[in-house]
């Protein structure tokens, strides 16, 4: 098996034809990461989530990453990382036509609301909807791949 690193272009093409990534986050000295469903589009990757911790945890620290990854066989995989910024889009004000871009980029995707719109207990109906969208705004990307030798 050879390792090599791969180029910004492959890295954004295995992020742009993916869905699901891990999203790691910091607050204080404590990591968390979570899977998220995601669309690429430009410098962001666009999701949707309910309040939660990771919400709490990058309004406290925008720093984020999120790895994506393509595996093959132990000796065929593509792992990706990106690093970035969090920004929430308020469905009104500043963001609201950023709030609507990533919607429609989500939307084109089946079951675009999993696992952001889902929480493990049964949650009261309420007059207005707590989801929130958020943009994760691409600093850098990196990987690695690992192809068989021969």
């Amino acid at each position: 098996m050879f390792v090599r690193e791969m180029s910004e272009h492959e890295c954004l093409a295995l992020v742009s034809s993916h869905r699901l990534g891990r999203l790691g986050c910091v607050k204080g000295d404590r990591p968390y990461v979570v899977p998220i469903y995601y669309a690429h589009a430009g410098q962001c990757l666009y999701s949707f989530s309910m309040p939660g911790q990771k919400i709490e945890w990058m309004r406290s620290n925008p720093h984020v990453c999120v790895q994506v990854d393509e595996f093959l066989d132990r000796h065929q995989w593509k792992s990706v990382v990106v690093h970035g910024q969090y920004q929430e889009l308020p469905e009104r004000g500043q963001w609201h036509q950023e709030h609507l871009h990533a919607w429609s980029a989500l939307e084109a995707y089946p079951n675009w609301w999993e696992p952001g719109g889902l929480k493990p207990a049964p949650q009261e109906i309420l007059a207005t909807s707590p989801h929130l969208f958020y943009c994760l705004v691409i600093d850098e990307v990196t990987g690695r791949a690992a192809v068989a030798e021969g």
